[in-house]
């Protein structure tokens, strides 16, 4: 009998184990895949536009603009014609594409972990709203012109509402005892609400028609104002903060078992939400000051790669960034090429695109949130 159960159990191990294998192999399959694909997708978006520009050209020019080394032919006819659209133009666009869909896929996986909800990323948290009303109040109002702070323009005044709409969720969560995942949704819903009707007063009383479509323009997003000299920044705060969440894998899925899980472990999940939601607000407000309001992308993707690689944030953070920055990448593509001589906002195409995404994803029977 007890050589019986000695086989069983084994068995279970071996299948475990051969389970653990599987799933690393997926994870590593998965990842060498997205990578390759991310680098195609940035050469291949560089070609395409209103203007385009054939594969081979486009990429001699990244080559020769980067280390100096001249490849294969270029004229000076598609030199000069090609060089500006695709160095100066196109390709900080496709990087800071390829930076937001990383940061907000990051922000998204983050957020659903903290308060155990997979509706929760930053614009359901009210962070993006707070930041949209700063931008309203600076163009409508006219600081975004006035005094020392307000020469830093509409971004300033973007990031400012960030980083207070974040203040007053965290505040409002800790109001009448203990913080906890219910509180911070709410709390988000009623902050987002809040400075959505305070925007939409701003811009019912003001008389600046220019000011009202500068406005429109901004909440729905666009990419078009990527320069070098703005990607830097950006990339090292989205880079930080990647990095330091890979490192609190382990945190995040001691959230996902609940809150008398992590007591017996000893941590305090009350101080990794609000640490958790401070990086990610600022990290919010730095991509909203960049480029606007863009929806869908930090809901949508953490559920996609879930069904790809699992509830483990040790594969599901690193691949939610990368599937991220591809998505945006190709979401750009569409928003500058679908319509002839104009530019769609990007933050129309993200929801065109996500909500049947995500509307299939409710819809399958066999999905679940964080493993369950």
């Amino acid at each position: 009998m007890s050589m019986i159960q000695e086989r069983g159990t084994l068995t279970s191990t071996t299948r475990a184990y051969e389970f653990l294998l599987k799933k690393r192999l997926i994870f590593i399959i998965t990842t060498i895949s997205l990578i390759a694909a991310l680098v195609c997708s940035v050469g291949i978006a560089l070609s395409i536009g209103q203007v385009s520009v054939p594969f081979s050209d486009s990429l001699r020019i990244v080559v020769y603009q980067m280390s100096g080394i001249s490849s294969g032919s270029l004229n000076e006819q598609s030199l000069a014609i090609h060089t500006d659209i695709v160095w100066s133009i196109r390709f900080p666009r496709v990087l800071l594409a390829m930076l937001i869909g990383a940061g907000l896929a990051l922000c998204g996986t983050v957020m659903q972990a903290s308060v155990q909800n997979p509706l929760a990323d930053p614009y359901i948290l009210g962070i993006s709203s707070g930041a949209s009303l700063g931008a309203t109040f600076s163009i409508m109002i006219g600081f975004g012109t006035a005094g020392i702070i307000g020469s830093m323009g509409t971004a300033f005044w973007a990031f400012l509402g960030a980083l207070g709409a974040a203040t007053l969720v965290l505040v409002v969560a800790n109001l009448s005892g203990k913080m906890s995942s219910i509180k911070l949704v709410l709390a988000g819903t009623v902050i987002h609400a809040l400075c959505s009707a305070f925007s939409s007063f701003i811009v019912f009383f003001a008389k600046d028609a220019e000011g009202i479509r500068s406005v429109t323009f901004w909440t729905m997003g666009s990419l078009a104002s990527a320069k070098w000299d703005k990607l830097m920044l950006l990339a090292i705060v989205i880079v930080f903060a990647a990095v330091f969440f890979l490192f609190q894998a382990r945190i995040m899925n001691t959230m996902l078992t609940g809150e008398e899980t992590a007591v017996t472990l000893g941590i305090n999940l009350n101080a990794y939400r609000r640490f958790y939601m401070v990086i990610c607000s600022i990290l919010t407000g730095f991509m909203v000051a960049e480029c606007g309001i863009i929806g869908f992308v930090g809901l949508i993707i953490p559920h996609i790669v879930r069904s790809m690689v699992g509830s483990d944030h040790r594969r599901l953070l690193p691949v939610s960034i990368l599937l991220g920055a591809m998505f945006m990448i190709w979401t750009d593509v569409l928003s500058r090429s679908i319509i002839p001589n104009s530019e769609l906002p990007i933050g129309i195409v993200t929801a065109l695109l996500g909500a049947p995404m995500f509307m299939y994803m409710v819809m399958k029977k066999n999905y679940g949130f964080g493993g369950k």
